[in-house]
């Protein structure tokens, strides 16, 4: 199936759960990709899978390497695997966005699957895996994909350069959705097995030498990247404004989630009766509000940006506007996500603010008894 026509006249099509682009021309490749990665100037096309099997189903490798795999999956769609580069994710490919944006004889076009529900961290957060050790814990799905297109040719160091603007793209966008790094208390920066291809155009009569914030190519890769994360991240799993605006969207990266206000719950209701109040309270926009400057306290003392003493004042009046009572947290937390690297000194203080925000929006739910 055919998904978009690049500004080169390339075309980007769905074939066997990959999205394929062969190329037109001599192309200058710059990737993350385990197989043909790095810088090339010989490949032939591109490709991003969806490397899922079926539901609750895992997923295995067809060879006894990723690198390998790769290859493999490039012959079964129909490319030469020694001139085809590839990433794989957990994404589907029907929720790819595709965004490009033009100024002059200038395009960029992002071609983008993601999925960062469970598998969201932020850099610096504590790893999974050693590859020298060979220890590793199951991995969590979830990867930002994207395969960005430039119609004009890029020097071999502007590729690199374009490598970074569009990685800091892709986190902004995580950022301005506010998605949560699930092995820490921060907010997330991509995923753990994000996978990039740049593709320039070496045929081009135009060759570009700057592709930072400053330039317009790197302007040009920001906005189609930032808009094509965000809608695909949407189409995978509905992570929206919209959605994002309820309180424990706000606060599950510190721990309070459903579950853990149920497991505190002392009223009368059944668990759909209680899940019912909650939705309604979840979203009140003036608890939205308080909540999401209650988190931001709690990230500018991680961050040092703020004092002990100062977030306790601030934390304590966002509380009192919520409607909080104070007094003694009598809300059991259960096991707390890690802060994130170098934020050991403000762990107990962190904790103390986050079991009296569950303590006090847990009386704020026995009220609407």
């Amino acid at each position: 199936m055919r998904i978009a026509v690049l500004e080169t006249g390339e075309t980007v099509h769905r074939y066997k759960k990959s999205l394929v682009v062969s190329f037109a021309g001599k192309r200058r490749v710059l990737s993350t990709a385990p197989h043909n990665g790095g810088y090339r100037e010989d490949l032939t096309a591109a490709f991003n899978n969806d490397g899922t099997v079926g539901a609750g189903m895992a997923c295995t490798l067809k060879a006894p390497t990723y690198a390998e795999h790769m290859a493999v999956l490039a012959e079964e769609i129909g490319l030469d695997p020694g001139t085809a580069v590839g990433i794989s994710t957990a994404a589907q490919m029907e929720n790819v966005s595709v965004k490009t944006e033009k100024w002059e004889n200038l395009a960029v076009t992002a071609v983008v699957t993601g999925g960062i529900e469970v598998n969201g961290g932020r850099v610096g957060d504590t790893a999974s895996w050693n590859e020298v050790a060979g220890q590793a814990l199951p991995a969590k799905p979830g990867t930002i994909n994207m395969m960005i297109f430039f119609n004009s040719d890029l020097a071999e160091g502007t590729l690199a350069r374009a490598l970074v603007t569009c990685t800091e793209a892709k986190t902004a966008a995580i950022q301005e959705l506010l998605a949560p790094s699930r092995y820490s208390m921060g907010l997330a920066t991509g995923s753990g097995t994000d996978g990039t291809i740049l593709v320039a155009n070496m045929e081009s009569g135009i060759c570009l030498t700057d592709a930072g914030k400053h330039s317009k190519l790197g302007e040009l890769i920001g906005k189609a990247v930032k808009a094509a994360v965000k809608e695909a991240l949407n189409l995978q799993s509905g992570l929206c404004p919209k959605r994002q605006h309820q309180i424990v969207k706000r606060m599950d990266r510190f721990g309070i989630t459903n579950d853990l206000l149920w497991e505190n719950y002392s009223g009368g209701k059944c668990r759909a009766e209680f899940e019912e109040c909650l939705e309604e309270l979840l979203c009140r926009d003036m608890l939205v509000t308080y909540t999401s400057l209650y988190a931001h306290l709690l990230d500018q003392l991680m961050w040092g940006m703020l004092s002990v003493s100062e977030v306790r004042e601030g934390a304590a009046s966002l509380r009192t506007l919520m409607g909080m009572e104070d007094g003694e947290p009598d809300f059991h937390m259960g096991e707390t996500p890690e802060l994130p690297a170098g934020c050991a000194a403000e762990r107990s203080c962190v904790l103390e603010l986050v079991r009296a925000y569950g303590s006090g929006l847990m009386k704020l739910i026995m009220k609407e008894e």
